[in-house]
């Protein structure tokens, strides 16, 4: 146990490898953080330990709406969607949208992402290099699929790309946060009053009609509609873009990376294992601890967590366990062994998990396929990252080919 907690998270401000401030910690026992707002908690770093925490019902997520919970922006987090329930709530909701993500349901989806990637590569190519993968692809594409799935309008996607900004900056004041609330939730209503009078063939409907039928409240509505459109796109267009940055920086196992273009359009089968290392090696999640408050006495790894403690947990360094993943700041395209946590675990697992895949495997397939030669048209010290936000990516990648 620490004497005095760590201040946390530790950020990566530069790059897309793990904060050195998980250097002493990984694989160890959970230790005492400070995050720059609420209360003091325990962070789990070692992937057994990160996997009990997220499976375990003694651990709740709803409990922190009553308290002062960790966090790094100043506005504490709002009830309404799934990630704010425990069960037994969560339950109905999350089937009431689970049968809509399955993996055959998206797989069904297959089309229409390769023409949408193959569109957006269409208009890559025809205004000739260089491009910014960022601005070209990597908003795009999942923007405009989990819109359309959803019932978004296109002309609104804008907003909606406005609105992920605010709220994922972690920088913004509680004042303009609350603006800018007001602003997209009336622009929300607008699209559920819409599909009251014209319903389609959508998510949107599927969750009005749920609301008129009385299996969710008005608040739930709203909530599960935010976090379907946001956890929608953010996450995928901030890995698609981290994936083509991390595999064209050159490097020693990789040189200056065409070895891996090259491997990947002589042998495409291998595109879903180097997706899934990959979701494994990006350490994505830089600032974004949802907290888990402990009903009772736990004990954990060899730490007791009185009741009433909050822990969260770095899925990022669980993906980085040398106890699980040998060498593991070391990309290994065909890596074998265990499976990586980035879409979480036990009953919050990643409801968009099958898409993000999707998109993720044919977007690089298509790319890999489209552009050979593809390569950074900037030195590597002129890339813009994101900086202390709760996710870690690229402001834009500039490439040529």
């Amino acid at each position: 146990m620490t004497a005095t907690p760590l201040p946390y998270p530790f950020w990566t401000d530069e790059g897309l490898g793990l904060s050195t401030g998980y250097a002493p910690l990984r694989g160890g026992p959970l230790t005492r953080v400070r995050l720059p707002y609420g209360d003091e908690a325990w962070l789990a770093t070692s992937y057994e330990d990160v996997r009990a925490v997220l499976s375990d019902a003694r651990f709740s997520l709803a409990e922190a709406l009553r308290r002062d919970h960790p966090r790094i922006d100043p506005m504490p987090r709002a009830g309404g969607g799934l990630i704010a329930l425990d069960a037994p709530r969560h339950t109905p909701l999350r089937a009431l949208l689970a049968k809509e993500f399955t993996a055959r349901r998206m797989e069904g989806l297959r089309a229409r992402i390769v023409t949408v990637a193959d569109e957006l590569l269409d208009r890559i190519e025809d205004a000739g290099p260089p491009a910014d993968l960022v601005e070209d692809l990597s908003f795009p594409l999942p923007m405009t699929l989990i819109c359309e799935l959803i019932g978004v309008p296109a002309a609104d996607m804008p907003a909606v790309r406005a609105w992920a900004d605010v709220i994922c900056s972690g920088s913004e004041t509680p004042e303009a946060l609350e603006q800018h609330g007001k602003d997209f939730f009336t622009r929300m209503h607008g699209w559920i009053e819409e599909r009251r009078r014209a319903p389609a063939d959508d998510l949107l409907t599927l969750l009005v009609r749920a609301h008129r039928d009385g299996a969710l409240t008005e608040q739930e509505l709203t909530g599960l509609l935010g976090e379907l459109l946001i956890a929608g796109f953010v996450t995928t267009t901030n890995q698609i873009a981290n994936f083509f940055a991390v595999l064209l920086l050159p490097s020693e196992a990789r040189g200056d990376g065409t070895e891996w273009q090259a491997t990947l359009r002589a042998r495409p089968e291998l595109i879903p294992r180097a997706v899934e290392e990959l979701l494994r090696y990006v350490p994505l999640l830089n600032g974004l601890t949802l907290p888990r408050y402990a009903r009772q006495d736990v004990e954990l790894g060899g730490v007791l967590i009185r009741a009433g403690e909050a822990v969260v947990v770095s899925q990022a360094a669980a993906n980085h366990d040398p106890a699980v993943f040998p060498d593991p700041d070391r990309l290994v395209l065909d890596r074998p062994g265990a499976a990586h946590i980035s879409f979480g675990h036990g009953i919050h697992y990643c409801l968009g998990a099958h898409l993000a895949r999707l998109e993720l495997q044919i977007t690089l397939e298509r790319v890999t396929t489209r552009l050979p030669g593809l390569r950074l048209a900037v030195p590597e010290r002129e890339l813009r990252w994101r900086s202390r936000e709760f996710f870690s990516g690229l402001k834009a990648l500039p490439v040529a080919w």
